[in-house]
């Protein structure tokens, strides 16, 4: 009967509050929603990813060369740890698609002549494989389908080994090697303008002069096998044949993006909700601080009716129990949803035959524990206080609080500030924990702001330094391998070219202070203008004759700075060692890289002067014609636009930004009015009868509400370099945590990110003030004046 009365309390403190209690539990949501979609989200990429891989068989170890036997299978199959071996055919294509003027860049894989293939399964969504005896039937990738509206039954045009064929697609197929499928110079990916297709292994033997080869092998391990040993032991069989140089699953392309996508949701699920979860323990601080104090007559009674001080204390804490569950219940509701969208936007980006945002219980139980535990530790202060106190001196009124005179009666400070200012501000002054604190949560929906919004100011310096400062062409030209410096004059005679500069690019990897890394070395050559290296400053970097320009996160990697000497084993060359100094340290925002001077890259790795592809500047008014000769080359790999990988990199980035800076900002609205509207209406209860005395002894509403709302606007205001120092260290957090090998994006915060991400703060805190004025001026004088201090 007892805990029933204390229960009903509960409920009546619930309804009483309701406006505070929903202003954390919405705090606390944000938290909540965070964890549920960050977990959820990164549990079902990953265990979607594990299961596509595991089940349609996802190499373990990649390697590719020039043109190896397929009896070295069996060598390789004997390899200590290998449990299976997948020899294939790959080469480049350039497509020429129905009603698209613009050349599309492809990859052609053959397919076993009998059965599925052993290594990189095919998941068939619709029609059927390829026959074995028809060479112009293939099964194309469904990203690339879709883009265009192919089915089983369309075809299109290709270029492979030099003819000129036209496709027709059986199959509509997924891949776990190709879950996310960038085409060659692409910075995301462009369904439109790249194709992953596969087609029997006899067609790509006649039109590659493969007949009874290989050019690339994927390997499945044995459990515990050791991948290196693996790799060493593939790179010595390969050797003789222009083997490139094996490497594990983490290095291969699609997987890395998917493993950085992974990170950055772990990284979110691990830095974003604290921050929430410690704004809530702080608002069920403050308002069961002011709660305690307010029934200390009740608590008094209560004890001496005979209730223990656990039961006190339960009660309390049922009180923070229910609030934390009020914000579990919306976070987790919005989590679920927003976890929903979000694994369609992965499904956008990643190709998978299925991707279902999980709703583990355990995750929900996480969430819910997480959330007590926070709320119970802000409250905890408050309910050990409830606790200790006698029940004789609960029953009296406390003490009043001892002041000295800061802000009034000194010389000086009245003629400075209204008898009303220096009542506002004397309530921060003699409360200053509670002050810095509010001071704190209203700083970090700023903070959060910032860190939304300097996404855009990034990507903006990111766009501007890669586009149009360093790879400064309109397109770049691959060549399907590498051929004598003379194709220049060829490249220059295709139409609309106005400029054209050529490029060797050399597989290698480079050894320093224990740490190696696969790369390649661009060779450019001195005055080249269409592709620039940059300094750390941004500069444009002449290119020395001799030495290595490492990427500054790269140069880290190796521990490397100018004079060191790097070793570089040239993969393709005999897989030759020699010793290189670091000339320069140099600044890039895409991948790894290392640059050289073309004439020295020669004489490194022979065996004479070879370009692998060219940039050029195309005269816009003759793009159309440029188009079609392209389309018909037989010695072009692969073609980039760069405006149209510009535009699509812009396109996606800022569909991105722009969800993620609207979540943002709901959130930091949320933060800003908990905390401004809780700590307001706490001033408000405890200087009810203060503030009803100023307007009995005359005072009008508006001067009445200037004591409360000035507390507030200071508050406020001084929040706003607190956040951007908050939001300049989360930010930094942000960037140095998403890095990574693929992407760097530059650290770039401007002034007006600061200025807006203000401005919704403190409007947010003023719609928080109005309320909090509309309820002064509703202030029952009679009733406030009737209580007892």
């Amino acid at each position: 009967m007892s805990l029933a009365m204390l229960d009903r309390k509960v409920v009546r403190d619930l309804t009483r509050l309701w406006a505070q209690v929903l202003a954390i539990a919405l705090v606390m949501a944000c938290g909540v929603m965070t964890i549920v979609l960050a977990v959820g989200a990164y549990r079902s990429l990953d265990e979607t990813r594990h299961t596509y891989y595991d089940r349609y068989r996802f190499g373990h170890v990649f390697a590719t060369a020039n043109r190896a036997p397929l009896s070295l299978g069996r060598e390789i199959s004997r390899i200590d740890g290998v449990a299976s071996v997948g020899l294939r055919i790959v080469e480049p294509a350039v497509l020429d698609i129905p009603g698209m003027a613009v050349p599309a860049s492809g990859i052609a894989i053959s397919l076993p002549v009998t059965g599925e293939p052993p290594v990189n399964a095919l998941y068939l969504r619709s029609g059927r494989l390829p026959r074995p005896d028809a060479p112009r039937e293939i099964a194309v990738d469904e990203r690339f389908a879709k883009a265009h509206g192919f089915h089983p039954g369309d075809s299109f045009a290709a270029v492979l080994g030099g003819h000129k064929l036209t496709l027709t697609i059986t199959a509509i197929v997924l891949s776990p090697e190709y879950v996310y499928a960038i085409g060659p110079g692409d910075m995301v990916p462009d369904d439109r303008r790249f194709a992953v297709f596969w087609m029997p292994r006899k067609a790509m033997e006649g039109l590659f002069d493969m007949t009874g080869a290989f050019n690339d092998l994927s390997l499945i391990l044995l459990r515990g096998a050791s991948e290196r040993r693996v790799v060493d032991a593939v790179d010595h069989l390969l050797e003789p044949y222009g083997g490139r140089g094996a490497y594990g699953r983490s290095e291969q392309i699609s997987n890395a993006f998917l493993s950085s996508e992974l990170t950055q949701l772990n990284a979110m699920a691990r830095v974003i909700p604290p921050v929430f979860l410690f704004v809530s323990a702080f608002l069920v601080n403050m308002i069961l601080s002011r709660l305690v104090a307010l029934e200390r007559e009740q608590i008094g009674l209560l004890k001496a009716c005979g209730y223990s001080a656990a039961a006190i204390a339960w009660h309390y804490a049922k009180l923070v129990i229910a609030i934390a569950l009020i914000g579990l219940a919306i976070g987790g509701s919005v989590g679920n949803w927003l976890g929903h969208g979000l694994t369609r936007l992965y499904a956008d980006y990643f190709s998978f035959p299925f991707l279902i945002f999980r709703q583990s219980i355990d995750l929900y139980v996480m969430a819910a524990a997480v959330s007590v535990a926070s709320a119970i530790a802000g409250a905890a202060k408050a309910i050990w206080t409830a606790v200790r106190l006698p029940p004789a001196v609960a029953m009296r009124p406390p003490a009043p609080a001892r002041y000295r005179t800061v802000l009034g009666g000194r010389s000086g400070v009245p003629r400075l500030m209204s008898q009303l200012t220096t009542m506002a501000l004397r309530q921060m002054v003699h409360r200053p924990l509670r002050t810095a604190l509010t001071t704190l949560g209203v700083s970090f929906s700023v903070a959060l702001l910032v860190t939304a919004m300097f996404s855009s100011d990034s990507i903006d310096v990111m766009i501007d330094t890669i586009f149009f400062r360093a790879e400064r062409a309109d397109a770049r030209l691959t060549f399907g391998q590498e051929v004598a410096p003379e194709v220049i004059h060829d490249v220059a005679r295709l139409p609309g070219v106005m400029r054209a500069e050529t490029f060797r690019s050399v597989p290698v990897i480079l050894r320093n202070a224990g740490t190696e890394k696969r790369v390649a070395i661009t060779g450019i050559a001195p005055g080249t203008r269409l592709s620039q290296v940059l300094d750390l400053d941004g500069n444009p970097v002449a290119m020395p004759e001799n030495g290595l320009l490492l990427t500054d996160r790269l140069a880290r990697q190796l521990q490397a700075r100018p004079g060191t000497l790097v070793s570089v084993e040239l993969i393709a060359q005999g897989r030759r060692v020699v010793d290189v100094p670091v000339t320069a340290i140099v600044e890039s925002y895409v991948g790894l890289s290392a640059h050289m001077d073309l004439a020295a890259l020669d004489r490194l790795a022979g065996p004479g002067p070879r370009v692998s592809g060219a940039w050029i500047d195309v005269d816009a008014s003759r793009l159309e014609a440029l188009y079609d000769k392209v389309k018909a080359l037989p010695a072009l790999g692969a073609i980039a636009l760069q405006n149209v990988s510009r535009d699509k990199f812009r396109q996606s980035i800022g569909e991105n930004i722009l969800t993620m800076m609207t979540v943002y900002i709901a959130i930091a609205v949320i933060v800003a009015f908990g905390v401004v509207y809780n700590s307001a209406r706490i001033q408000l209860s405890e200087r009810a009868r203060e503030l009803a005395s100023l307007r009995v002894l005359g005072f009008t509403r508006a001067e009445v509400s200037h004591v409360l709302l000035t507390e507030m606007a200071i508050v406020a205001l001084a929040a706003q370099p607190l956040g951007w120092l908050i939001g300049y260290a989360f930010s930094l957090s942000v960037i140095k945590g998403f890095a990574s090998d693929l992407f760097r994006v530059p650290f770039v915060i401007y002034p007006s990110t600061y200025a807006i991400a203000s401005l919704v703060v403190l409007a947010a805190a003023g719609v928080s003030a109005l309320i909090v004025r509309r309820r002064v001026n509703r202030l029952d004088m009679i009733r406030v004046l009737k209580t007892r201090e």
